[in-house]
């Protein structure tokens, strides 16, 4: 019996500043708890080249790939059970965006979220519109998508705001596939809606932009010092206290579990001093953090064995990577020239294997085909209302074949009695090389 195949799941964090609070509850703590799952394949990285955009001190960037990988392992991740690596070390990325850049329309790019609140600050206080703003940031999407692409990640974790890059990241796969033949799986967004947003000290958003944060590892008595300054209000003890919109108890409940939470409600209830519930607050976050405080250190204290780490992680990376930028490579026209050319009348055939090809037809539906090696039709879909909806039936067909035909037929154009044999053959080839991926 055939083992199914795992799930790859892919997440990053761009290295611009020290771990906070906020980081671990929202990022770290909820990709170390799935990277323990057994059905996935667990990719991790530190986006340095995403660093670059937003900050130009190099000692900076340096100190936070350090501090972030370091939290990532103190706090559970195991780099020999995932996929744990530095986006500067995998040079295949960069090449990717390049290529990736060629099929993405600029005007996709120009509604990026960030290009687009860049452009309307800009507006709104009467400069040029693209002022200040740098190639790197119009660009960001296409890194971004080559992060994904990259390692054919099924699914990646991510915030509401980030929705959109997912998207993109799709049409730029639904492109190239288009063009070149099936080299990429469409990945899809997953949110968490579970994961806290925890409040700053001020009340706002825990941020570095507020200057609000709690350092994750922060020395004990640094943060028990940094927790006395929540912003509380003036109410005396022995007066109940609500918890509604209390950043205080808002932290305590990221940390808490529903026994705890209860008691801290009661406890507001009751008139609790706030230096009591700051307290207990601190109290809370330490028991978690402290065991995990020391390895912290240590790694921070021998670079030198992280880097060995994030090499190794490297090295895993790219033993995915180079073939698979080989195969693109390849795929483009960029190959020996003693491999052969097409004629100047037809383009040659772009794999020696059936292949699936994704396309947008004049009536803004979005369809799919099944094609041989040869080129010849095998397949065809009904019209799809988002390349979503097309790219999920193309991934339902590869992961389970023949048996996916009852459940897709209402989706599909009828076949003719010669083609099913072929169909059959198909994806029972396609089915087979997803399952070895």
């Amino acid at each position: 019996m055939t083992s199914k195949p795992r799930i790859r799941v892919l997440t990053g964090i761009t290295t611009t500043g020290t771990p906070h609070l906020g980081n671990y509850v929202g990022a770290i703590r909820p990709t170390v708890q799935a990277s323990r799952d057994s059905q996935t394949n667990g990719f991790y990285f530190l986006a340095d080249y995403h660093a670059l955009i937003k900050c130009d001190e190099p000692a900076r960037i340096q100190r936070s790939t350090l501090e972030i990988a370091a939290s990532w392992i103190a706090s559970g991740l195991d780099p020999e059970k995932v996929t744990f690596y530095r986006q500067s070390d995998i040079p295949e990325i960069a090449e990717l965006t390049w290529f990736l850049t060629c099929v993405t329309g600029k005007g996709v790019l120009n509604r990026a979220h960030a290009y687009k609140a860049a452009v309307d600050k800009n507006n709104a206080a009467g400069h040029d519109p693209d002022s200040d703003v740098s190639a790197g940031l119009f660009m960001y999407p296409v890194l971004m998508g080559a992060d994904i692409l990259m390692f054919k990640a099924h699914k990646v974790p991510v915030g509401r705001d980030q929705i959109q890059h997912i998207e993109m990241a799709r049409d730029m796969a639904s492109s190239f596939n288009h063009l070149y033949g099936e080299h990429f799986v469409l990945p899809e967004a997953v949110i968490e809606e579970s994961v806290a947003l925890l409040p700053g000290l001020d009340g706002r958003k825990m941020s570095k932009s507020y200057d609000n944060t709690i350092p994750l590892f922060a020395p004990a008595a640094q943060m028990r010092k940094q927790i006395a300054g929540i912003v509380t209000d003036s109410k005396a003890p022995g007066e109940p206290k609500t918890t509604e919109g209390s950043a205080l108890f808002q932290i305590y409940q990221a940390f808490a579990n529903a026994e705890e939470t209860a008691a801290m409600a009661q406890a507001y209830a009751d008139g609790i001093a706030w230096g009591d519930a700051k307290q207990m607050l601190f109290e809370r976050i330490d028991r978690e953090i402290a065991p995990m405080r020391e390895q912290y250190q240590a790694l921070i204290n021998n670079p030198a064995q992280m880097d060995k780490i994030l090499l190794a992680g490297a090295d895993k990376a790219r033993q995915l990577a180079t073939p698979f930028m080989r195969e693109v490579r390849h795929a483009v026209g960029l190959r020996a020239l003693s491999s052969g050319t097409a004629t100047p009348a037809a383009k040659e055939a772009k794999t020696t294997a059936p292949s699936f090809k994704q396309y947008r037809e004049k009536d803004g539906q979005f369809y799919f085909k099944l094609v041989d090696a040869q080129g010849l039709l095998i397949l065809q879909s009904k019209g799809f209302a988002s390349p979503k909806e097309a790219g999920q039936t193309i991934a339902r067909l590869q992961t389970d074949g023949i048996a996916s035909l009852p459940d897709l037929n209402h989706v599909l154009v009828p076949l003719t009695p010669d083609k099913e044999p072929l169909l059959a053959q198909a994806l029972e080839y396609l089915s087979n090389s997803t399952k070895n991926s």
